[in-house]
């Protein structure tokens, strides 16, 4: 039997592997439809198939992103929110402190208040005490009066 050289055609290569660059996948091993209908290596369809894959990628890494990046945007809102509630925190505090003193002191005052209220009520008293004595007085001097004039008018018609 005779040995058969390789041969260096196009074709021969072609046929030794079905799976080559200039030829691709037979329609027997292919899936997709582009396939079936592409005879040739296309180096054109070859550069823009990986840059429709590229931007996909680019797509997907976005579309992947953009939730990542929501949830930092609310973990610094958070942050940003437990830094005020601490400061209002701090503020409430503040607060209850100085109602407690001005509690204490109000109790201090107290005892105070109430005799400041006494002596208003007494000197009401006191007051409309002075009302009625300065009118019975008025009313006693007229009297008086009137009492000295009838004795200065009888002597005087005598």
């Amino acid at each position: 039997m005779e040995h058969e050289q390789p041969t260096t055609s196009a074709k021969a290569g072609q046929a030794a592997d079905p799976d080559s660059p200039m030829h691709g996948p037979t329609l027997s091993t292919s899936t997709s439809s582009f396939e079936a209908l592409a005879q040739r290596y296309d180096p054109n369809l070859s550069r823009m198939a990986i840059n429709m894959f590229q931007k996909t990628e680019e797509y997907l890494q976005h579309e992947l992103n953009a939730p990542l990046e929501d949830y930092k945007l609310l973990e610094e809102m958070n942050k940003a929110t437990i830094a005020k509630y601490k400061d209002m925190r701090q503020i409430a505090e503040n607060l209850n402190v100085s109602t407690n003193d001005l509690c204490d002191k109000f109790q201090q005052l107290a005892p105070l208040m109430q005799q400041i209220d006494e002596i208003s009520d007494t000197v009401d008293k006191l007051e409309a005490a002075a009302y009625k004595l300065d009118a019975y007085s008025i009313a006693l001097e007229n009297r008086v009066k009137c009492v000295l004039q009838r004795k200065s008018s009888p002597h005087a018609g005598q």
